[in-house]
């Protein structure tokens, strides 16, 4: 029965372990989207300073260029984390189910020692 116990404890470290996976996901997403939206009003105060908002434009300002680029690449991160967010989240609610099992059978091996 001891196994069963130890099963439980491993199971119950697997949830919390994926749930701060995915916390640690989530507060990553929003602050790069926190960074991006940062990168975005600085370059909006940049084009209207030099009064060029075409990023093609030859005179386009070079930082309002370089956040935009950032900013680019913080989106895509946003993307590629909320695939890994989703991956999270599947792999949270199995080792939640493995989990409700385990404390299933260990309730069930308690009850019936209690009978015996």
């Amino acid at each position: 029965m001891k196994s069963r116990e130890s099963l439980v404890r491993l199971k119950e470290f697997q949830v919390k372990d994926k749930r701060r996976q995915l916390a640690q996901l989530q507060l990553m997403m929003s602050e790069f989207e926190r960074m991006s939206k940062e990168l975005e009003s600085q370059i909006a105060i940049e084009e209207k300073k030099s009064g060029i908002n075409d990023p093609n434009h030859f005179a386009y300002p070079t930082f309002a260029k370089a956040a935009r680029q950032r900013s680019d690449n913080l989106q895509v991160s946003i993307r590629e984390l909320k695939v890994q967010q989703d991956a999270a989240e599947l792999a949270l609610e199995e080792a939640e189910a493995e989990f409700a099992k385990a404390s299933a059978l260990e309730e069930r091996d308690n009850a019936v020692r209690l009978r015996a």
